[in-house]
């Protein structure tokens, strides 16, 4: 008679135990299914900006057959150059110049395939300004160095570039313009798949690119991030 009681305790504890088991299985594999739910998705935000610094190199080259006369050219096309300049309302704080780089002209060369004069200098006035506008302006008027005997001699080494150096000032915006973009995403996929967007399980924020709107305005730039999300999935 205690042999069949005991059994029927030890069954019981064992039904306890299977249910009990069960239901901690039941619910372990509904939170293993909750934890794997989710959609990664990317947010934009992208805006133009207008460059808010301009750097105007002035290229010039000068020749001269003795050291001595080569440097008062050099001098002498500066001067103009800074003139330029000033009479333009640019500060002269902004105004920089390089050293020249002075090149022997015959030393390579020989009989008549010496050019006239045997050197050759090159400097550059460099204008570093936050007047961009002014820059625009000013651009189409350096004919009249030309005409006052300065020979520029611009290439793509010495292009004027435009920046924009202002982006700290607007990145909290955009990453919360892309991550409301990104939100916006998960939640149209939600809708689509039954369910709800719930809390951010993972966020990486790309970097910032800034570049030419194109290649006939690049004083206008173009912002652009764009952030990773991964949202867990609910419902």
């Amino acid at each position: 008679m205690l042999q069949v009681r005991s059994a029927i305790v030890l069954g019981g504890l064992l039904a306890i135990g299977m249910i009990w088991g069960g239901s901690y299985i039941e619910d372990a594999a509904e939170t293993w299914r909750d934890a794997g739910r989710s959609v990664t998705v990317k947010g934009l935000s992208e805006r133009e900006v207008p460059a808010d610094m301009a750097l105007w190199p002035l290229h010039y080259t000068v020749t001269a057959n003795e050291l001595d006369a080569l440097q008062q050219k050099l001098t002498m096309q500066e001067t103009r150059i800074r003139e330029f300049l000033t009479q333009r309302g640019f500060e002269t704080d902004n105004i920089t110049v390089t050293s020249p780089q002075v090149t022997d002209r015959f030393a390579n060369l020989y009989g008549a395939d010496r050019p006239d004069e045997r050197y050759q200098a090159e400097a550059t006035v460099l204008l570093r300004t936050p007047a961009v506008d002014g820059v625009k302006k000013a651009m189409p008027e350096t004919g009249e160095l030309v005409r006052a005997g300065v020979v520029l001699s611009p290439n793509y080494d010495y292009r004027t570039e435009f920046l924009f150096t202002g982006l700290n000032d607007i990145k909290p915006e955009m990453i919360a313009e892309a991550t409301k973009d990104a939100r916006g995403v998960a939640q149209q996929f939600a809708r689509d798949s039954g369910s709800r967007v719930g809390e951010i399980r993972s966020a990486t924020q790309g970097y910032f690119s800034i570049e030419d709107l194109d290649s006939y305005t690049p004083d206008i730039k173009r912002v652009r991030v764009v952030t990773t999300i991964d949202y867990a999935l609910e419902g």
